[in-house]
């Protein structure tokens, strides 16, 4: 039986390994210059989270269409030179021995906003002058996200088979750009998960009413990006395990779902959770106490993985390199995701694997750094910061 830490032991899934179960979860950075194109910035931000050894490193929520973008400074990949500024990214992820992936997204109602450093408030006409004009939106139903937003367009059966195709062809050019996985963003309240939530979608046609009808604009875009990608590569699907109220999605629905995606070729089912109202909120049904406690959302990753047969991937306030390694340990989840805390230290999967004493020479350092590391725990006489506390 092997003594490495399974955060550090490889997983392939379909015709792809990943060297380990660290995820870099999509970031976005809202840092496009109003033409969905990646620029210095975007290779620079995840450049280095390559050179930090992450196994599988997502690039942003990426806008299948214009009007899919949360905000003008969204990444976007509906034409073909998007997909190629995106090509030096993805040479240099797996030239550290990482797996780049893409995640493909519409904001459904949730569109046309400003960037969270801006206070993430509707775009008005008003900021049409400092190059931030707003668009229409569109949703299953011509609800608006919160009081102060515009209300959405409601989708036409022809308009939801065209946006199925743009999923389609997003994907066809993700696998262009150079990425090895391909993530469908199901959650948050954008357009596919407020097709799934009752409080989202108030149709009464086949996209709508139960569960079966909700499903069903979820697994076309599926079934359409599965059929235009690679057979040999892995499909993620990221959802909103529960809505965060009672008369909301449901973990239940969620075992459905994952059923539903597993048989139609989804690999991984990423859990996250809420959003379909307002900003992102959490509730912890399953896990009690606190609004967001470490690994709040874990459980989801677990019912989900033994309930539905399908591999899953937990995120949420994953911060510590042992109870990451619990999280497997325990089966609870296939991979773990880190947002904000690999934001915060770039270099976590390395840090944690010599705490956890997967790399105890700093082999898997790139070559640049790792003589230098090396010869500073020899000087320090230590090995890991903790040590030195």
């Amino acid at each position: 039986m092997s003594d490495t830490p399974l955060l550090f032991t490889p997983l392939t899934l379909r015709g792809v390994t990943l060297p380990n179960r660290v995820v870099v979860s999509p970031l976005c950075m809202y840092s496009c210059h109003g033409n969905g194109m990646a620029n210095d910035w975007h290779f620079a931000h995840l450049s280095t989270f390559a050179r930090g050894h992450a196994g599988l490193v997502f690039c942003e929520a990426t806008a299948v269409t214009p009007e899919g973008r949360i905000t003008p400074q969204c990444l976007g990949i509906w034409n073909d030179e998007q997909a190629e500024a995106l090509k030096p990214i993805t040479r240099f992820i797996e030239s550290m021995g990482c797996v780049p992936g893409m995640q493909i997204a519409h904001a459904g109602r949730k569109a046309s906003h400003m960037r969270p450093s801006k206070g993430a408030a509707p775009l008005t006409e008003a900021d049409a002058a400092s190059g931030n004009a707003p668009w229409p939106t569109v949703a299953p139903s011509a609800e608006a996200v919160t009081p102060n937003a515009p209300v959405p367009h409601a989708l036409t059966t022809e308009e939801i088979a065209e946006l199925v195709q743009a999923f389609a062809e997003a994907a066809k050019r993700a696998h262009a750009a150079g990425f090895k996985v391909l993530e469908i963003h199901g959650a948050h309240g954008y357009l596919i998960q407020s097709f799934l939530s009752p409080l989202g979608n108030k149709r009464n046609d086949g996209y709508g009413g139960d569960i079966q009808g909700r499903m069903r604009f979820a697994l076309e875009v599926t079934e359409a990006v599965r059929a235009a990608w690679p057979d040999d590569l892995p499909l993620f699907f990221r959802i909103s395990a529960v809505d965060g109220s009672d008369d909301g999605w449901s973990l239940d629905d969620s075992v459905v779902l994952a059923r539903e995606l597993a048989a139609r070729g989804v690999d991984v089912v990423d859990c996250s959770a809420g959003g379909i109202k307002g900003a992102p909120s959490f509730r912890t049904p399953v896990q009690g106490g606190g609004e967001r406690p470490p690994g709040f959302q874990v459980p989801y990753a677990d019912r989900v993985k033994h309930d539905s047969g399908v591999k899953t991937m937990a995120v949420g306030v994953i911060y510590d390199p042992h109870q990451a390694e619990a999280i497997l340990a325990e089966d609870r989840a296939d991979l773990v995701a880190l947002g904000r805390e690999i934001m915060y230290n770039p270099f976590w999967p390395l840090h944690a694997a010599e705490e956890l004493g997967a790399d105890p020479d700093h082999a898997m350092w790139p070559e640049q750094y790792g003589w230098a590391v090396k010869r500073r725990s020899q000087i320090l006489g230590f090995k890991g910061i903790k040590a030195a506390e």
